[in-house]
């Protein structure tokens, strides 16, 4: 993996050097709504020299990590499945070589693709799940490689007990009763009971997929399906400070669509959850 000339700020590593290595997957091709998440990894790495790499949330500085940026992948549009295969591989190349990844979405299916690679390597694999929707539909559509299907997808290889979801306010019934049979731990609405999963989750290997639209569209409007009564930065920086007690073996952050937001605002708070995130895990 080579340099790119374009790296988000603080991140210019070597692959070699780094703890945690960084990747984008833009793909959006089963996205219901809105598309346009595809061009969420390239507008966080441009627009993240406008923010600083210290964090007084944390006291923490991006310059004294060692952080690398390989670009992005260059993944086919139609079948998610080819674009799911790559994804896989580069984030198992990461893991091969003793690293973590942190992938940038792109819409949701693309957590797919780095779980599979870290429940190969991790069997014990638990997910924290931030988001507005609860992905958890067998298929969309008839089809079961979507983005409305993802966390669905990802029990498939966890199974019961192993995902925890939080701020999640849409969805069909079916959905909501699959997690109130106890598949999954579901907190509706808040991240209440963040902390307590947390604690729980100390000693296990924990994946954390962040869906943006988990933020109130007030805040956060540049995403491709916006739900109202989202949570606010302040209390997603309260979960975020918890995850440095955690054994996170990755993350991602996906469904920045910053063209539908041209104030640019939400790519300013993509770009600003990505440092709070690469600080906090980087304490494990």
């Amino acid at each position: 993996m080579r340099n790119q000339p374009y790296a988000f700020i603080g991140c210019e590593g070597s692959f070699e050097d780094a703890g945690l290595v960084i990747f984008g997957a833009p793909f959006d091709s089963t996205t219901s709504f809105r598309p346009g998440a595809r061009f969420g990894p390239a507008a966080m790495r441009a627009e993240s020299f406008g923010l600083e790499t210290y964090s007084p949330y944390q006291d923490r500085d991006l310059v004294d990590l060692t952080i690398f940026d390989a670009g992005d992948l260059e993944l086919p549009f139609g079948d998610p499945s080819p674009a799911l295969y790559a994804i896989r591989a580069a984030a198992g190349k990461i893991l091969q070589a003793g690293k973590r990844p942190v992938l940038l979405g792109g819409e949701h299916l693309v957590t797919l693709g780095a779980v599979q690679a870290l429940a190969a390597v991790y069997p014990d694999l638990h997910i924290l799940h931030l988001d507005a929707h609860a992905d958890l539909r067998a298929d969309y559509l008839g089809q079961t490689l979507s983005h409305a299907c993802v966390i669905r997808r990802c029990w498939d290889i966890l199974g019961d007990g192993r995902i925890h979801q939080f701020g999640i306010r849409s969805g069909s019934r079916e959905e909501f009763e699959f997690a109130a049979a106890g598949r999954v731990f579901q907190e509706k609405f808040t991240c209440r009971g963040f902390a307590g999963a947390a604690e729980a989750l100390r000693g296990k290997p924990v994946y954390v997929t962040i869906d943006l639209d988990v933020l109130d569209p007030s805040l956060f409007p540049g995403t491709g399906t916006p739900e109202a009564g989202g949570i606010l930065f302040p209390q997603l920086m309260e979960c975020i400070r918890l995850l440095g007690s955690l054994e996170i073996c990755g993350f991602d952050l996906c469904e920045l669509a910053p063209q539908h937001d041209t104030s640019g605002a939400s790519t300013a708070t993509a770009c600003k959850v990505l440092r709070e995130m690469l600080l906090a895990v980087s304490s494990y």
